[in-house]
């Protein structure tokens, strides 16, 4: 097995090209942040909950139920939590600040929004094509948690900068302490 290429491109430039993907990423969870922030997300949000229940297996009813019961006292506050909520990971991401709380927590709003109007990608049959995309979103998250623990603290983030000032930031913001 072959060691790791310590002149090639992507060792020497590791710092700029896991900030380039964190910040990307970050601009993604904008888009959605902004397409949240639409009237018409807040007006649809009950139809959006319970369609992900929709063709589901019969023992998946009590999810779907508990969160169209949980959503329903009042959903346009439930939509602009959603929204206020993608905008923080955006922000997170785009700026590389509070990352061991944005990452967490993008983690598990990518489940929720997976497991709840998603659907879990369902429901499954020979028409189906893929698993949905918010699972997808929440393995990056796992990526970078992993690169964060392994790598450290970006030069190119906002944390880095506060960690200098005060060392107890790297409880908020790093995941190898």
């Amino acid at each position: 097995m072959a060691g790791i290429n310590k002149s090639g491109f992507i060792y020497r430039n590791a710092n700029y090209i896991k900030s380039i993907a964190r910040i990307a990423f970050g601009f993604v969870w904008l888009i959605d942040a902004y397409f949240k922030f639409q009237p018409g997300f807040a007006q649809n949000f009950s139809n959006l909950i319970q369609s992900g229940g929709q063709g589901q297996p019969g023992w998946l009813a009590p999810w779907f139920a508990f969160w169209v019961n949980f959503t329903s006292f009042n959903p346009a506050a439930w939509a602009y939590i959603i929204a206020f909520s993608e905008l923080a990971v955006a922000i997170s991401l785009i700026l590389g600040f509070m990352r061991r709380v944005g990452y967490s927590g993008g983690f598990v709003l990518s489940l929720l929004i997976w497991s709840v109007p998603e659907g879990f990608g369902g429901p499954y049959g020979p028409s189906s094509t893929d698993i949905g995309t918010a699972i997808i979103y929440a393995i990056v998250f796992l990526m970078l948690i992993v690169i964060n623990a392994e790598q450290g603290t970006s030069r190119y983030s906002l944390d880095y900068y506060i960690e200098r000032k005060w060392k107890w930031w790297k409880k908020v913001a790093e995941f190898n302490i």
